[in-house]
């Protein structure tokens, strides 16, 4: 019940827009080539459902791995800015580069440094993906209760056991929202990625499946590319929050409603 509590109205909003736009296809007489009908996307996605299962599989392996690699170095990072305000005044702004540099400006750089392929794909959707977590993790830290880190202090437990045992877990709650936000950034930076540091051919990932169809004037294609996309960052959104709650249902308000 809980399920089909959640997934039923988005679906029945999906459907409706995709219902609503059909028609307004339809009516309005708009070319293919500018802006394909859902009907004709589908079409599209069956047709081609091979070669986009090979994109999905690409951009997910190296999305999966620079949102893997932006979870651990995020929290280890918040961690250590966490142990000192000095610190955290003197490197945390430097974190910020992660968020302000656009991914398309440096990724040639990858790519110098990287060659093409897998690697400056996967360090793309990593830079694009690290500071939400760095960020909500911080926060989480910071926002421990002091009473509660009075006591520790009090009944002398090092600065490691505080960290492992009061203040991380104290913070599970932000880390599970700066992971949330990393899984669409991490999508986004992989696709972004291989625009720059792939190779065109269908089956390279799905950033390299928009580049062919571009090419082609194939839109139905593009649209089918994108929406794959938006349904593996959805997947990764999903697999964030199925941990987030057998992490947070016993004790955190938010995983009890």
């Amino acid at each position: 019940m809980r399920l089909i509590k959640a997934f039923l109205p988005p679906v029945i909003v999906f459907v409706a827009a995709m219902l609503l736009t059909e028609c307004v296809v339809r009516i309005f007489e708009i070319p293919a080539y500018k802006f394909a009908a859902p009907s004709l996307v589908f079409r599209r996605m069956g047709a081609f459902r091979a070669d986009l299962l090979s994109s999905l599989l690409a951009t997910a392996e190296a999305a999966l791995s620079g949102f893997a690699l932006s979870a651990i170095v995020g929290v280890v990072i918040a961690m250590l800015l966490s142990t000192s305000r000095l610190i955290q005044r003197a490197f945390y702004p430097y974190t910020v580069f992660f968020q302000t540099v656009p991914i398309i400006a440096i990724a040639p750089l990858l790519v110098i440094w990287f060659g093409f392929g897998f690697r400056p794909v996967a360090i793309s959707a990593f830079i694009a993906s690290v500071f939400p977590v760095i960020a909500n993790t911080l926060s989480g830290l910071l926002s421990t209760d002091p009473a509660l880190r009075d006591l520790f202090k009090l009944y002398g437990a090092s600065r490691l056991a505080t960290m492992l045992k009061l203040k991380l877990p104290s913070a599970l709650p932000n880390i599970v929202t700066g992971l949330r936000i990393a899984a669409g950034l991490a999508v986004i930076g992989a696709i972004v990625g291989e625009f720059v540091a792939g190779t065109l051919e269908r089956g390279a990932g799905l950033g390299i499946a928009v580049l062919v169809a571009k090419r082609s004037g194939d839109t139905a294609y593009i649209f089918a590319a994108v929406l794959v996309a938006s349904l593996l960052g959805l997947c990764m959104l999903a697999l964030i929050n199925l941990a987030g709650y057998l992490l947070l249902r016993r004790w955190h308000a938010s995983e009890q409603a």
